[in-house]
């Protein structure tokens, strides 16, 4: 099936879609998931490690604070 067929093809009640446009269709949907929860993941570890810099950054600011205190 071309991809121009799989474009034109609307769901509706007066034409059901043929198993192989259904096949493509669930194809490229699951594609499409696979590439949002890859994005989705790798900006929740970016914003987890962004986040675990600034804790440290702080902590250790607290930190060298009591240290240098006690001099």
């Amino acid at each position: 099936m071309s991809e121009k067929e799989l474009n034109a093809y609307r769901f509706s009640p007066e034409q059901e879609p043929t198993d192989e446009m259904l096949e493509q269709i669930m194809k490229e949907v699951a594609e499409e998931a696979r590439e949002s929860n890859r994005k989705a993941t790798e900006e929740c570890w970016t914003r987890m490690q962004q986040d675990i810099a600034a804790k440290q950054e702080k902590w250790g600011d607290k930190i060298n604070a009591l240290i240098y205190d006690r001099e």
